[in-house]
């Protein structure tokens, strides 16, 4: 009997036939899916047969439909949080991560204060790409390793908690990771979005706003690719009963106007004072004000970011970031007095070599430096040095006269100063006339939109 004549069942859990269909642009089914995922975590599927796959759905892409059920399968491959005991309706943000980010430390205690729960659970930076977790390790004392029941606790105490991703927390994705990053699997946009969905969607919150960049300073470089990312994310998360939006906003130069892990603690605190740079706060706003909306506590994002600024002015938020940095074990004592939080040795300013207006601050080149100064990880094992960085970059569209500060760098390795003072000689340009500030905020995606080609 030739395999075509074998019945549907038997013929789709086999792994070699599955990889064969999806290899010459058939559809997957649920079940072939998730016995493929289940077999690969238990190990009884090898390591070469999950990249062919994965190289199959590299060429030959997913439906919206197979790509729900990669999700859901690599989510169901471990723990899954119950959030049921948490009283407050529960929403999360995902950022696809870029230079000076550090929205979610502004954002989780600030929509906290409008009756949301914000259980999130984040990453470390590598490479460009700073990590909230390696911010929030600035503090000392602060534990991002809390159990599960732990983090839940913190959240029903303060209405948010942020820690790092369990081990048991979708097994599939960590395994497949490692194995799409020495394959050349990575730019898949299918195995992105399940990579990032199953992890976000193991949180068990019921609502999920994800903030999908695009720029120099970003994974997607253009407006188009990240269109797409979000519109896929987006209706996996719907497909699978979660109320979805995703905000694309630009990362072609650092949001904020630091970048580096203490740096950044001490301008969070900044922003939860009133006192946030206007880009940062907008995008930021912005974000909170979709899951105020999404979690059905502001009727529009008019009432939303009027609810928003009113805990930000009262000092509400700021309260609430140091109940939260104080339930994860943090000293409080730092975020009471930002400058006792990790200092660099070597503070100097990177001058600019001729006078006009910023028609280019890049934030790949910024990050680069930052990495040079041992702020981010070349590799996953590498530690990093939380004080270094660097602060008041100036903006696109500034007037700058030559030798005036672009920006300060922090290090305490005087070859690593000069190594990223060589990265920054190309990131900022000039124009004699006058340049129009970067639009921040592209779209708003929401379900049911058109499909990616």
């Amino acid at each position: 009997m030739t395999p075509g004549t074998r019945s549907h069942t038997v013929l789709s859990m086999v792994p070699q036939w599955i990889i064969e269909k999806k290899r010459d642009g058939g559809v997957l089914s649920t079940d072939e899916i998730q016995s493929f995922i289940s077999g690969y975590t238990r190990g009884e599927i090898p390591d070469y047969q999950m990249a062919a796959l994965a190289m199959a759905i590299y060429f030959r892409g997913m439906t919206f439909d197979e790509t729900a059920a990669l999700t859901d399968a690599m989510m169901r491959s471990g723990d899954v949080l119950d959030t049921s005991s948490i009283p407050n309706p529960t929403v999360d943000k995902h950022s696809t991560g870029g230079v000076g980010d550090k929205v979610s430390l502004i954002l989780a205690p600030l929509v906290a204060c409008c009756g949301v729960a914000v259980p999130m659970l984040s990453g470390r930076g590598l490479g460009i790409t700073g990590g909230t977790l390696d911010k929030l390790e600035s503090i000392p004392g602060y534990n991002t390793r809390l159990t599960p029941d732990a983090f839940l606790e913190v959240v029903r105490k303060c209405g948010c908690s942020i820690m790092g991703q369990t081990e048991n927390l979708a097994p599939a994705d960590r395994k497949l990771y490692a194995l799409r990053d020495v394959t050349a699997t990575v730019p898949s946009i299918p195995l992105i979005s399940a990579s990032i969905m199953s992890k976000k969607l193991a949180e068990g919150a019921s609502g999920l706003v994800l903030d999908v960049k695009w720029g120099r300073g970003a994974f997607m470089k253009t407006r188009k690719e990240a269109r797409t990312l979000a519109t896929t994310m987006v209706e996996i998360g719907a497909r699978m009963g979660r109320r979805m939006t995703a905000l694309l906003t630009c990362m072609d130069q650092p949001l904020g106007d630091t970048a580096g892990n203490a740096l950044e603690i001490e301008e969070t605190v900044r922003c939860l004072k009133g006192k946030g740079e206007s880009g940062l706060m907008k995008v930021t706003m912005e974000l909170s004000a979709h899951m105020l909306v999404l979690a059905g506590r502001a009727s529009d994002l008019k009432d939303a970011t009027a609810q928003l600024r009113k805990q930000l002015l009262s000092g509400a938020a700021f309260e609430r970031f140091r109940l939260m940095v104080s339930l994860h074990g943090g000293d409080v004592s730092v975020v009471n007095d930002p400058t006792s939080l990790p200092r660099a040795k070597v503070t100097r300013p990177f001058p600019a070599n001729q006078g006009g207006y910023l028609s280019q601050v890049d934030a790949d080149a910024i990050g680069r430096a930052c990495l040079a100064l041992g702020a981010g990880r070349r590799r996953v094992e590498d530690a990093i040095d939380h004080a270094v960085g660097v602060s008041g970059i100036r903006k696109v569209g500034e007037h700058v006269q030559q030798g005036q500060p672009l920006l300060a760098l922090h290090g305490n390795d005087e070859s690593r100063v000069r190594e990223a003072e060589k990265l920054l000689e190309s990131a900022f340009q000039y124009s004699p006339e006058p340049v129009r500030r970067t639009k921040l905020i592209g779209e708003v995606i929401q379900p049911g939109e058109r499909q990616p080609k």
